[in-house]
């Protein structure tokens, strides 16, 4: 093979490999659970709402256990659905939190494809649920976002502002992470989904926990540091030692619940 052969044959091998990357994208950032959640477990009332675009999503919604702090509104990951953040919601709620486990379009037997636009939506919609509950207590509503959840929840916040944000393992932004992961691919030019966090959360002036794991291998603890650093409002980092991204420590281990209660229960706005 020629050298002309040889560079004709890379150039043609990187463009279908961009050319599967930007048709395919959405698949390497979204996995959704195959399994649908049936079972709804003892304690958990199933709900639904729907979005301004028309799409019917099942949630769980788990009450307080006595009188309520408040709500707190939990954002999945990019994997799974709400079953597995059942154990979160249960320690939250007895901590004296109502719960609503979210799910996005196309998760948890959801219809619909997911994309950045669509979980904003998901986002709004599952506010708009909690909002409209005659239980709910307006000015303390709080937001749990974990990874991509953390994303969403910053895009919520940006618009709508809740009493307290919980960030577990955020990221700067997804072409950050991709850089991460995929370094030799252009993602400032090929993502359509983004999640600019660090360009949003200066602009949300509410009290801020985040909370990462220091051998984080999805999400490099240094990505959740900035996000920290550029926050407009009180800001404080949890760093579990040793924790990698989806180890029980930051899934619902016992140092995390109680900081993030303990944070939680500070920021309930007083009477």
């Amino acid at each position: 093979m020629n050298v002309r052969t040889a560079i004709i044959s890379l150039l043609v091998g990187t463009f279908v490999l961009v050319a599967l990357v930007w048709t395919f994208q959405r698949r390497l950032i979204y996995f959704p659970a195959a399994l649908t959640p049936t079972a709804v477990p003892s304690g958990v009332e199933a709900v639904s709402y729907t979005t301004e675009d028309g799409v019917t999503l099942d949630a769980w919604y788990l009450a307080a256990a006595d009188e309520t702090h408040g709500t707190v509104i939990v954002f999945n990951g990019n994997a799974g659905n709400r079953a597995g953040r059942q154990p979160l919601g249960e320690a939250l709620r007895v901590n004296g939190f109502s719960v609503l486990l979210t799910d996005y379009r196309g998760y948890g037997g959801n219809p619909g494809r997911p994309t950045e636009q669509g979980l904003a939506a998901d986002a709004r919609a599952a506010l708009a649920y909690v909002r409209g509950r005659s239980d709910t207590v307006p000015d303390a509503i709080f937001y749990f976002g974990e990874s991509l959840g953390a994303a969403v929840a910053i895009g919520l916040a940006h618009d709508d502002p809740p009493a307290a944000l919980v960030l577990r393992s955020p990221f700067t932004s997804l072409i950050d992470i991709a850089g991460t992961h995929y370094p030799f691919l252009p993602a400032s030019i090929l993502l359509r989904d983004r999640y600019p966090n660090l360009d949003l959360i200066g602009a949300i002036d509410v009290p801020l926990l985040v909370v990462a794991g220091t051998l984080d291998q999805i999400v490099p603890i240094d990505q959740s540091r900035r996000v920290l650093e550029a926050a407009a409002g009180f800001a404080r980092l949890l760093e579990l030692p040793d924790a990698d991204h989806n180890d029980a420590e930051l899934a619902s281990g016992d140092r995390m619940i109680a900081e993030v209660t303990g944070f939680l229960v500070g920021n309930v706005p007083r009477k």
